[in-house]
């Protein structure tokens, strides 16, 4: 029997981690029946320990080689990031951002076998230092302007200074133009407060001659307009510390371009569908002294 090829691409945005990714083959049934549901054993910041019943060889006879197991976070259909893999079945993975959503579930493998994933568990990793609540103020996600408003809050058990918070809204520059107005409309802690700077990470330009070191035609701009170019919104409130249990109160942000041209926010990051009321964005996200705190962009 073939065995079933598995494809890892690596897929590279802003500052991210590595996904992995895996394509299913019709033709090509699995040998190893499922693991079991994963259990978590312990959920803390940084750190979340799963364990499963194993899986078992389906094919007759069965075989003899060493199973291993992948934990994964399921991204799409049959898409997802490798967090660790055991021949155990139990694992405490460490590459999750706290107080964040993620979909999970047990994968298997062995020599010229796999298995399906086990039943995912939807759950939310323990919150670390701080959180980011998020209320979209805006229910057209096509119009001239991305409207939201955020508030930080200090989920730990000591003062959080906020000099040491970076809150990033990752954003996508449809077409190229990374033309933005960052606005804030009012904030409890003040506007003249809250700093707002705007990172976006184009395209290397390319090499300026072939294989050969012959020239080859370049364009006149780089990159090409219509290119998408990924970035961030990076917010810092300087001067401001939150007793333990605290908000920072609302920041409601607004940003434009220039012209005030139509923005199309359905493929930034951190965008959600207007709801009403305020959630908690995972797509947003928050670094203490460089540590994630809340958030994952890839998950």
């Amino acid at each position: 029997m073939r065995a079933r090829r598995v494809t890892a691409v690596s897929l590279l945005a802003a500052l991210l981690s590595l996904l992995a990714v895996g394509v299913a083959r019709a033709d090509d049934p699995p040998r190893l029946t499922a693991p079991g549901v994963p259990v978590v054993l312990a959920n803390e910041p940084h750190a979340l320990t799963l364990t499963w019943a194993p899986a078992t060889w389906a094919s007759d006879p069965a075989g003899e080689d060493p199973i291993i197991y992948e934990v994964r976070v399921l991204l799409g259909s049959n898409v997802y990031r490798n967090l660790g893999s055991t021949s155990s079945t139990t694992l405490t993975v460490t590459d999750l951002a706290p107080g964040t959503e993620y979909r999970i579930a047990i994968g298997a493998y062995a020599i010229n076998a796999y298995s399906d994933n086990s039943p995912e568990i939807n759950l939310r990793t323990a919150y670390g230092r701080a959180k980011v609540g998020y209320l979209n103020l805006d229910w057209s996600p096509t119009n001239n302007q991305i409207h939201y408003a955020l508030r930080i809050v200090n989920t730990g058990d000591e003062p959080l200074d906020l000099n040491y918070v970076r809150v990033r809204y990752h954003l996508t520059f449809e077409g190229g133009n990374t033309d933005l107005v960052l606005g804030c409309d009012w904030a409890a802690l003040g506007c003249d407060r809250i700093r707002r700077t705007l990172q976006y990470f184009p395209p290397p330009a390319p090499p300026p001659g072939g294989p050969s070191g012959a020239p080859t035609p370049s364009p006149s701009v780089f990159p090409p307009p219509g290119t998408p170019i990924p970035g961030w919104v990076e917010l810092t409130v300087p001067g401001a510390v939150l007793a333990p249990g605290a908000s920072s109160g609302p920041i409601y942000l607004r940003f434009h371009r220039q012209s005030w041209s139509a923005i199309d926010e359905r493929d930034d990051r951190s965008w959600r569908s207007a709801t009403g009321g305020w959630i908690e964005n995972g797509r947003i996200t928050l670094d203490v002294d460089g540590v994630r705190e809340f958030g994952d962009t890839s998950s």
